[in-house]
């Protein structure tokens, strides 16, 4: 596997950085169910030599990115890394007020409740809200959605602008599963996002067979691109008639009574033209 930094794209910029982003690249191969990872570990998830991870794994131990509590023990999110994801969770201070919200919607319609942000070339967790007194799906945070096969990445490929659109497309996200490119599939995207305020993914295009869901963008002004929320569950829980009968609206005005409770701006999160 070619790892992110690496991409000709990023090597030809004068300004890019490798050793940073290999750097962070071993950071973020870390996941919320992991016990630790090794040098090998690192080396499968990122495509980097196991000599340039040691390598990197110590500078980070060092730092206090990563910690190593015993000599060739697993290493772990240290403290220097965890005071960061506090000060970066402060730019998504609309959660807090989405919190009772996002519950609410959970409990209501018995689906887990996700909010997810683009990720290079993919959608990641950084929310779930799980019903109280429902089971439900389980998808831990961190977890890795493609753009094309999930509802995530369908709401924020159809709110993305084009200089949005551009961003994304160079980090060389998959094309949907019919080889559709996604600059096309942005097109479907927004016309669901216009005619009905959410947007899913077609069935014969899901990352997951299984899962059904549904995903209404929103905007902040402390990011520079749009995010997502959404609804899962499984198929026979939360099929694609219930999804418009009743759980897609519902969590389109749940986004939208959000977007006036931050005081956001009250246009939709997607732009008014294609080719804005």
């Amino acid at each position: 596997m070619t790892p992110p930094e690496a991409r000709p794209d990023y090597e030809d910029d004068r300004n890019f950085a490798t050793t940073l982003a290999r750097g962070l690249s071993v950071l973020r191969a870390f996941r919320t169910d992991d016990d630790g990872l090794s040098n090998a570990q690192i080396a499968e998830r990122t495509g980097l030599p196991k000599s340039t991870v040691s390598r990197l794994t110590f500078t980070l131990g060092c730092l206090g990115y990563l910690t190593q509590p015993q000599r060739n023990d697993r290493y772990r999110p240290g403290p220097t890394l965890l005071a960061m994801g506090h000060v970066a969770a402060a730019s998504l201070s609309f959660l807090d007020p989405a919190q009772g919200m996002m519950q609410a919607l959970a409990d209501q319609t018995g689906t887990l409740v996700l909010f997810a942000v683009r990720d290079r070339d993919k959608v990641a967790l950084m929310r779930t809200w799980r019903p109280q007194r429902a089971a439900s799906i389980w998808l831990d945070v961190g977890h890795r959605l493609p753009i094309g096969g999930s509802s995530s990445g369908m709401a924020v490929l159809g709110a993305s602008t084009t200089e949005e659109l551009a961003c994304l497309m160079a980090d060389h996200p998959d094309p949907a599963l019919d080889g559709r490119p996604l600059d096309a599939l942005r097109l479907e995207a927004r016309d669901q996002l216009i005619a009905q305020g959410y947007a899913l993914v077609r069935n014969e295009l899901r990352h997951t067979r299984h899962i059904s869901a549904v995903s209404v963008p929103f905007r902040s002004a402390r990011l520079a691109g749009p995010v997502a929320f959404s609804c899962g569950a499984l198929d026979d829980v939360l099929p694609e008639a219930r999804i418009h009968d009743e759980v897609g609206p519902l969590l389109r005005d749940s986004v939208r009574r959000l977007q006036q409770l931050v005081g956001a701006d009250a246009r939709p999160a997607w732009p008014a033209s294609p080719n804005d």
